[in-house]
């Protein structure tokens, strides 16, 4: 027993993560639009595989509801077998950047941008879901999902059987949000479980008409990557998912462990270790043709809240989760699709962030408004695209707010007009720097001291210099500059120079 210390705890642990995740792989992987088990066997590569690895020791992985909707759009474009080439490939990507380092760099993503990729993707997941709650079939786009939503209400208070399904899945949200209010013993069983059997059970007892999981079993949907998906690879399309792939699927996982570090006091994650070890796991899932795994914040805080003190947990859950997925297939063929859908339906909603938006709002305006652009264009668009759009607005503020630019322009009315530029000139403050120069007068001569610049880019520069080239033109004396001392330069003494 000394070998293994924290065996009770893990074991019991392991326990709470492994029913906490029975119903989110199965939830994911249907809304994903691929065979239950596929989500199943996620799972279990995330306990066997990524679980025997080092890196984030108390964090668990498999299928995400963060990644629903980028699969479901592969899935669609490119088809259910050529899932496994997508998630082996970008397997090997994240595996690729563990060994070169570049995991901790991931902490550098504005949180703003993965704070409205939740919120985009959660909006997504709850349009998506209501109609499958109702038996309905949701349109393919994101606007399309939520504009529709009016008309597919109509569509359902005409319908027995759709009433019947929409009102399986409000009662699984309602056990889910009132399970929680619950006495503490009757909560050590996840609320999200509760929700299914008691769906199934009521399924069961008054023969509702509901559609419920089809289940093909565990051996019979593992698809490799045959020779026509690998074929694809040829092709350019596939490589954007598969870049997406990775790149969404690493920023969940090393996001999600630095949140599971401030809920505990062991060791910390080693982020380029998390990297590869999510990167073999996914790679053993493309093999599989499963779906794409991502630490997932929902278990890991399960396992952190039930006492986990070892890596030992999130293995055995990946055991229970292999013997239910062999021992009981037939469960699955008993669980309600409303079900799941309301599961999915209550994980979007917490994935959108309503106190982090006001926060932001109050605080800093311009992340917020960084947040609520990348939902809206993940929605909008898609969530690549929508990532992308994101990022490149955050890159865009901070090289503003970098560009602080002052200039200082003294005038006693006789002799030269003296300006004084300091800070940190770059081409996006230029309008600004140009508008004050050229308003100086033109028959008056002008010197220009650049001093107290820190940073003066090559735009800048070349713009500032046909400037003084004009105003020299006009008949006055040539403007006089003194040049900055950059840190990329050798110390001099500022000296003034005349531009001719």
């Amino acid at each position: 027993m000394t070998k293994f210390p924290y065996l009770r705890q893990d074991f019991l642990a392991s326990i709470v993560v492994f029913l906490v995740a029975v119903p989110l792989c199965i939830g994911v992987a249907v809304a994903s639009g691929v065979p239950a088990e596929l989500g199943l066997i996620t799972g279990i590569v995330g306990g066997l595989v990524t679980g025997f690895m080092r890196g984030s020791s108390l964090q668990v992985s498999g299928p995400a509801a963060g990644m629903t909707v980028l699969v479901f759009e592969a899935v669609s474009e490119f088809g259910v077998a050529a899932l496994g080439v997508i998630v082996l490939m970008a397997g090997l990507l994240q595996l690729a950047m563990g060994f070169l380092g570049i995991g901790r760099w991931f902490r550098a993503i504005s949180v703003s941008v993965v704070e409205g990729m939740l919120c985009g993707i959660g909006l997504v997941i709850i349009a998506g879901q209501i109609y499958a709650a109702a038996g309905l079939k949701a349109p393919e786009t994101g606007i399309g999902k939520i504009a529709g939503l009016p008309g597919a209400f109509t569509d359902a208070l005409g319908s027995t059987e759709a009433m019947t399904s929409l009102a399986i899945g409000a009662g699984t949200i309602a056990v889910i949000v009132l399970w929680k209010k619950l006495p503490k013993a009757v909560q050590s069983v996840p609320g999200a479980l509760a929700a299914v059997v008691l769906a199934t059970l009521a399924t069961l007892a008054f023969s509702l008409p509901v559609a419920t999981v089809e289940v093909e079993g565990l051996l019979g949907v593992i698809q490799p990557p045959g020779t026509e998906a690998l074929s694809q690879l040829a092709g350019p399309a596939i490589w954007g998912t598969i870049i997406a792939f990775a790149l969404i699927a690493s920023a969940e996982s090393l996001f999600s462990a630095a949140a599971v570090d401030r809920l505990h006091d062991g060791p910390r994650t080693q982020y380029n270790k998390e990297m590869i070890a999510q990167g073999a796991g996914n790679t053993v899932c493309g093999l599989l043709g499963a779906l794409p795994m991502t630490a997932v914040i929902v278990r890991s805080s399960a396992n952190v809240n039930a006492g986990a003190k070892t890596k030992a947990s999130r293995v055995l859950h990946g055991v229970w989760l292999l013997l239910f997925a062999a021992a009981m297939p037939w469960a699955l063929a008993l669980i309600p699709l409303p079900a799941l859908a309301g599961i999915l339906v209550h994980a979007g909603w917490k994935l959108i962030p309503f106190r982090q938006v006001v926060a932001l709002w109050r605080a800093h305006k311009g992340e917020a408004l960084i947040l609520v652009v990348t939902a809206v264009s993940i929605v909008a668009v898609n969530m690549f695209e929508g990532v992308l759009i994101g990022l490149a607005l955050s890159v865009v503020k901070t090289a503003w707010e970098a560009s602080h630019v002052k200039l200082e322009v003294i005038d006693k009315g006789a002799g030269p007009i003296q300006a004084y530029l300091s800070g940190n000139a770059t081409f996006l403050r230029l309008p600004k720097i140009l508008d004050n120069l050229e308003s100086l007068p033109q028959d008056r001569p002008v010197e220009l001291d650049l001093s107290g610049l820190h940073h003066l880019d090559h735009a800048c520069r070349t713009a500032l210099e046909n400037w003084a080239e004009r105003h020299s033109a006009t008949g006055t004396e040539p403007v006089k500059v003194t040049e900055p001392e950059l840190e990329s330069e050798q110390p001099k003494e500022s000296e003034k120079v005349t531009v001719a």
